[in-house]
């Protein structure tokens, strides 16, 4: 093999243009779009009437992109399936698809359009963030050719690819990412054979890339953030929205809190199918979100992130989650544990009967502990503290361990996991601890009206609990520490929780 010195001066005299055009902090921008959908057919349509759905979705974005530019955004995420929708086959998404080309070749689509052949969506995304220099992540569809000698290859001899795309703002192509884990209703794509780590370097730090129920796993998820020791993480999204547990913005949040990386986090919205939340979240605090289920319309957020928060001194330290749990005795109840159902997992249950208390609910080897006091309770409303520790199997298998104080929909307690919107009774105080097995535990609190508590108002301490921190009195619809167990996981998530992809 020849080697080339060439190529190594190039990338020397890259880093230190990025050393000395560092910034310590930066703009980000999402974009929460309501998608213009195609109809549905069975037969796939024209390349020129892909196209024309495909430009009215992208001159949407194009004033979102031009607005966030001139409030001084660097870089600007949209949502999954933001470009053409998601109501397709395998066959009909093919005219939509692009030949997206590994970013190493070095391509500026908007001043060299006919390079990889007909690349018109990539060509405008390009133009769009070179003539506004700003980054522009996008999701598209990308299509590979393969022959009979590949035995993995699809009978119509290419397979197709969720794809994430980034243009720096010179409009230079610097990312591609391939979704991983796919969620069932996908089947217009193929899983790729091998997981990617996508990561890329900016004048404000590193950042990774990966797409919707990606969220979920080890890989790319945790691998990019722990191994590759991104700043931030960039995520489109199309997630439609499960309480209490599985919202967009109090998950995407937590897991932000959680993995200590700046998240941005771009959903589609489409309120007929509960898809709406987006926002920008720093490791330390949320810093912006729209939660939106009344209007149609797109929401465009910014916010100033620090490009490299584990050096700043308000770095978050890293949480022993079961550590406070394991050291105190379990709270002894004459009450009788019952079931529930939170998305297809049963949980042990136990009633908050009182004002105030301590109560401790077990399931296998994951004990929850609470400690907490209400004022205002009403009698309409019954509360209860749920554990589950087990294989999620329903459209997807993944290992969970959750401890949860939610509201039940009404004081029926067959109701408790049900989803609930609103909430009178209020906690001045409360602690959540429990016994996890692992270290990925994302904290949520989800106040009436699916809002998020502020941080003033509650703080995640370094033995794992999830506690008050003033006495104001908050409507609580759940407090959750919803662990993942990756290494109980199958070799792959597969088909992901419902809508979430």
């Amino acid at each position: 093999m020849i080697t080339s010195y060439f190529p190594k001066y190039v990338a020397l005299f890259a880093i230190c243009v990025l050393c000395v055009g560092a910034l310590d902090t930066f703009v980000a921008a999402v974009y929460e779009h309501a998608v213009i959908l195609p109809n549905r057919t069975e037969t796939p349509v024209s390349k020129e009437e892909a196209l024309l759905l495909m430009n009215k979705n992208i001159d949407v974005l194009e004033n979102a992109v031009k607005l966030a530019a001139r409030q001084g955004a660097h870089i600007i995420v949209t949502p999954e399936d933001g470009i053409y929708g998601w109501v397709f086959t395998r066959e009909t998404i093919y005219p939509y698809l692009e030949d997206i080309p590994d970013p190493e070749v070095n391509w500026i689509p908007c001043t060299d359009p006919q390079r990889f052949g007909y690349t018109p969506v990539q060509q405008r995304l390009s133009c769009l963030a070179k003539d506004n220099s700003i980054y522009v992540v996008a999701n598209i569809g990308d299509k590979k050719p393969c022959n009979a000698s590949d035995p993995q290859c699809p009978p119509d001899g290419r397979y197709q690819y969720n794809t994430d795309v980034v243009f720096d703002s010179e409009g230079r192509l610097v990312a591609r990412y391939h979704k991983y884990n796919l969620f069932a209703p996908e089947i217009q794509f193929d899983f790729p054979k091998d997981s990617e780590s996508v990561t890329f370097e900016t004048p404000f730090g590193k950042f990774g890339i990966f797409t919707c129920f990606d969220i979920f796993s080890h890989t790319p998820a945790v691998v990019v953030v722990d191994e590759f020791q991104v700043d931030s993480v960039l995520y489109p999204v199309a997630w439609y929205n499960t309480l209490p547990l599985l919202s967009a913005v109090p998950f995407h949040s937590a897991w932000a809190r959680a993995m200590r990386v700046n998240l941005l986090a771009a959903n589609t919205h489409n309120t007929s199918m509960h898809m709406t939340g987006s926002g920008i979240y720093a490791p330390e605090a949320v810093k912006v979100y729209h939660y939106d289920m009344e209007t149609e319309s797109g929401q465009l957020m910014l916010s100033e992130l620090k490009s490299r928060p584990r050096s700043e001194p308000t770095y978050p330290v890293a949480v022993d989650w079961s550590a406070y749990a394991r050291s105190v005795k379990p709270f002894l109840s004459e009450q009788s544990n019952f079931p529930g159902m939170i998305y297809f997992d049963e949980l042990t249950f136990i009633e908050l009967k009182r004002n105030t208390g301590n109560y401790t609910v077990c399931q296998k080897d994951l004990c929850c502990h609470l400690t907490y006091k209400m004022s205002e309770k009403r009698t309409d409303e019954v509360y209860a503290l749920g554990a589950f520790d087990g294989l999620h199997t329903v459209e997807g298998q993944y290992y969970l361990q959750i401890c949860t104080l939610l509201k039940c929909q009404i004081s029926d307690l067959r109701t408790c996991g049900e989803p609930v919107g609103s909430a009178f009774t209020k906690l001045e105080e409360f602690s959540l601890s429990g016994t996890f097995a692992t270290r990925y535990v994302f904290p949520q609190i989800i106040l009436s009206g699916s809002q998020l508590a502020p941080e003033r108002h509650y703080e995640v301490l370094r033995d794992g609990r999830l506690r008050s921190r003033s006495r104001t009195p908050l409507p609580v619809l759940v407090l959750a520490l919803y662990g993942r167990v990756f290494d109980k996981d199958p070799p792959r998530l597969g088909q992901g929780p419902r809508r979430l992809e």
